[in-house]
């Protein structure tokens, strides 16, 4: 007969930063608390007890029994006779499979799958000598999971008591964009002190539901279901000492008291989001739970949120919990969207929440500022590798006359901006008006609006017809990370006041020096391009995917004298990117023409840029290669020639490298051999303390039209290119 008060040592893990509500969990559960460590506490407990924590812990993910703590186990001797030493036959059955889950190292064991083998060979060794056949490892299906654990040579070792973590409840088998682990959004809702609103009957809302986990956990939570208990399986049910009779008697206690919790249950629960998919999602998790009844679920945008209604109608709910997990940005690209989205969350909180407390748990602080509310309560948590906060925050109750006429107004089309984000949107719409005769006169969609006018908000903006294409600059190392990020924020809060623009219409992206590998590195895979015009050519451009567009908009003035100079002439062009500029040639009537790159990608953007204007191909030609070999190695003669080279590169698919200071001279005598007598080389690049070669100077007609190559968008930076006319001497 099993010794059902034995007390059993207990290592129970946890996601990091929510150890000391683990510890008031279990202690509640009824075991003693020995030490908490990190993502994890060590409790001693009788088997009922460490049966109910496997049954109702919340914020677990694994329940280890330990079976014994060994020191010295730094080599793999050490760790198969420490493991060898345990009373395994005690503990397990002949002929079930195994599998070891290890964690830690030393210095010689690196790896964590040599660890698991090590701890095997001691098991294996343990089990032969009790007289048992060789035990099966499956490391996926195995009946029963043993855990190792080393650390400064101290070797942990023990048996999982329930198999696959605690955090998988079973109800989530539809999952949302980017969700919760169970046991984190659980700890969330504990830590915003939900299960005690729950006993008052208090409502809760989650504004950007998702697949529901935080509405389902709460309701279960609020229902008094435990969140095991339509798991199937436990290892503990396979174990040689297991108690069959403790576990059923928890099992009916269990499933009791969801019986009576599900009819009990006072709060109501409500999930919005603007995702049919994920509204979908969240129905199927909540049935499959158990507690769809405690749910309405609904589709709609923050912007439409309203406080709702009590279930008779009667009225609208005074107070209570809004707890929501928006997205943080963990790509770039999100973050104007981001912006907007938790500007509109504040602005709807204050208007239609006073008296309920918001939970915004973010990986992204600083978007936090964004609802222009303070929190009085932060925690800390990871979501993964994602360092996060919880912030707990009160908003402020009104005078009940001027709620009620808050509420009755109409959604402001944007949030207020705060002060910064006035200035620099004041600064956009003078731009603009500095720019209007302009953009009338010519016609331009795609032009820069703002480039770094103001030294604080370091960020180049480009309009590409209704599309906003906003690039930041790298801050120097003087500037406070902080503040920067907290302008940025105020510039993309800005951008759609200032430009009449949808916060999705604004493409965000860090500006990275391009060289080598890094011009032509992908940074999305979207594939969502759009055509813009410009003159009298229609050019492709992708705002999302790439580090450039497709079209380098300071060379506008470049392309229109090319296409100007192009009628009835060879055009060659080198380092041609996307070809914009021998669409232009082509389109200005030049007879035939070649653009050379050694980029696979451009060059197809290329071709796609003919096929759009309605270019011959066998006139227009494209040729993957090295510009320089490219020239060294051709023979034919062109009467204009355009070269644009990158300040460096260091491609792996060139001999060598490339510096444009160091190796221009060589690139415009190669080009200039391949010029007719009376044709013209115009050579560009952006380097911005480029000078020119003396040998060039004095060997060619050289003329330096840099002053002529800049529209009035971009005279700010005068240095932004170099552009030359050159031609042969006599």
């Amino acid at each position: 007969m099993k010794d059902d008060n034995l007390l059993l040592n207990l290592y129970i893990t946890c996601p990091w930063g929510i150890e000391s509500l683990l510890a008031d969990e279990v202690a509640t559960l009824g075991a003693e608390i020995q030490k908490t460590t990190v993502a994890g506490l060590h409790a001693s407990a009788d088997r009922a007890t460490a049966y109910r924590i496997c049954l109702w812990s919340r914020l677990a993910n694994r329940v280890i029994v330990t079976l014994g703590r060994e020191t010295g186990c730094e080599e793999p001797a050490a760790i198969v006779e420490a493991v060898r030493s345990q009373p395994w036959a005690k503990m397990l059955k002949p002929g079930q499979t195994l599998a070891v889950d290890f964690h830690g190292q030393s210095a010689a064991i690196r790896h964590t799958r040599f660890g698991a083998q090590v701890v095997k060979d001691g098991l294996v060794e343990a089990l032969l000598a009790a007289g048992w056949e060789r035990p099966s490892i499956d490391p996926r299906e195995a009946d029963v999971r043993l855990y190792a654990h080393l650390h400064k040579g101290q070797l942990l070792v023990g048996i999982d008591l329930v198999g696959a973590s605690l955090h998988q409840r079973g109800y989530r088998r539809d999952a949302g964009h980017a969700p919760l682990k169970e046991n984190l959004a659980a700890a969330l809702l504990v830590r915003a002190d939900w299960p005690a609103r729950a006993k008052r009957g208090e409502p809760l809302l989650d504004p950007m539901c998702g697949a529901g986990t935080l509405l389902i956990e709460a309701a279960m939570m609020a229902a008094d279901i435990a969140p095991q208990l339509s798991r199937e399986r436990f290892a503990l049910e396979t174990l040689a000492d297991f108690d069959a009779e403790i576990w059923h008697t928890l099992r009916r206690e269990a499933q009791a008291r969801a019986d009576v919790g599900r009819r009990g249950a006072r709060s109501h629960l409500f999930g919005l989001d603007q995702s049919p998919q994920a509204i979908g999602a969240a129905r199927s998790n909540a049935m499959r739970a158990g507690i769809p009844a405690l749910i309405t679920l609904n589709g709609g945008s923050v912007k439409s949120l309203e406080r709702p209604q009590a279930a008779d109608g009667s009225e609208t709910l005074q107070t209570g919990l809004i707890v929501t997990n928006p997205p943080y940005g963990e790509r770039l690209g999100e973050l104007p969207e981001l912006v907007a989205l938790y500007s509109d969350l504040g602005e709807r909180m204050r208007q239609q929440f006073p008296g309920w407390q918001l939970a915004l748990f973010t990986g992204n602080p600083d978007l936090g500022h964004r609802l222009g509310l303070r929190a009085h309560k932060q925690y800390a948590f990871k979501n993964g590798p994602l360092d996060c906060k919880l912030l707990l925050i009160d908003i402020d109750e009104r005078d009940p006359a001027e709620a009620e006429e808050s509420r009755s107004r109409p959604v402001p089309k944007e949030a207020p901006l705060s002060e910064g984000a006035q200035m620099f949107a004041n600064r956009l719409q003078k731009n603009r008006k500095r720019l209007n005769k302009w953009l009338k006169k010519s016609g331009e969609s795609c032009y820069r609006l703002y480039d770094a006018d103001m030294p604080e908000y370091a960020l180049a903006i480009d309009v590409y017809g209704h599309q906003i294409h906003v690039q930041e600059y790298a801050a120097p190392k003087s500037v406070d990370p902080s503040k920067a990020q907290r302008r940025l924020m105020d510039a993309l809060s800005a951008i759609p006041v200032a430009m009449d623009v949808r916060p999705e219409q604004i493409h965000y992206k860090q500006r990275e020096r391009q060289s080598g590998k890094a011009q032509y590195r992908k940074q999305a895979n979207s594939g969502d391009r759009f055509v813009v015009e410009e003159g009298g050519a229609r050019l492709w451009v992708n705002l999302k995917d790439y580090l450039d567009t497709g079209l380098f908009l300071d060379h506008r003035p470049v392309r229109r004298l090319l296409g100007e100079k192009a009628k009835g002439k060879r055009f060659l062009n080198l380092f041609c990117y996307t070809a914009t500029a021998s669409v232009h040639a082509a389109l200005g009537g030049a007879s035939d023409s070649i653009s050379v790159d050694l980029s696979n990608t451009y060059l197809e953007w290329a071709r796609d840029n003919f096929t759009l204007n309605k270019l011959d191909p066998s006139r227009h030609r494209v040729v993957r290669d090295d510009c320089l070999r490219w020239l060294e190695t051709a023979g034919s003669e062109f009467d204009l020639i355009f070269m644009d080279p990158p300040t460096f590169s260091n491609s792996k698919k060139m001999e060598g490298t490339l510096d444009i200071q160091r190796d221009h001279a060589r690139l415009i005598e190669l080009a200039m051999a391949r010029l007719a007598p009376a044709g013209e080389l115009i050579f560009s690049n952006n380097q911005q303390r480029f000078r020119l070669d003396d040998e060039v100077v004095s060997r060619y007609r050289v003329e330096e039209i840099t002053a002529q190559t800049y529209d009035p968008d971009f005279t700010r930076r005068a240095n932004l290119h170099h552009c030359f006319r050159i031609r042969h001497a006599g």
